[in-house]
């Protein structure tokens, strides 16, 4: 009998290298991959591109009340940021003094914890992101 691997480790391109997709028709950039451009609706000619690691807080909010499973990281910010490429991508901040996170703040990819499985203890890591 084959297993299907699960969700986590086969999204780890994305997960771990910021793996999007380029349309090579119109030249536009997606995160995450997508199997058809929604710019000029083609499909076929979708080819993988790493993703800057570096760009810009576009917009932010501190979340006091976390969700179920992420209680005692609050407070904590989350962040659209706009890559160098201008894809934009929904992420938390991390180890980052608060005055530094603001709109335009310059920002890095960072390797840390998303969460942990409490029923198998599976521990999926992924990207965050932290003010330079």
């Amino acid at each position: 009998m084959r297993h299907a691997l699960p969700l986590i480790w086969r999204k780890s391109l994305e997960r771990y290298r910021l793996i999007g997709c380029s349309c090579e028709n119109c030249g536009t950039d997606y995160f995450p991959p997508r199997k058809v451009c929604p710019k000029c609706r083609r499909k076929g000619k979708i080819a993988p591109k790493q993703m800057p690691t570096e760009g810009k807080v576009y917009s932010y909010s501190l979340v006091h009340a976390a969700p179920s499973g992420f209680e005692f990281e609050a407070p904590y910010h989350v962040a659209i940021v706009e890559l160098a490429n201008g894809v934009r991508l929904l992420t938390q901040i991390v180890d980052s003094d608060a005055a530094k996170v603001k709109i335009g703040a310059p920002v890095k990819m960072v390797f840390r914890k998303i969460f942990e499985d409490d029923c198998e203890g599976v521990i999926a890591y992924g990207y965050k992101f932290k003010a330079v």
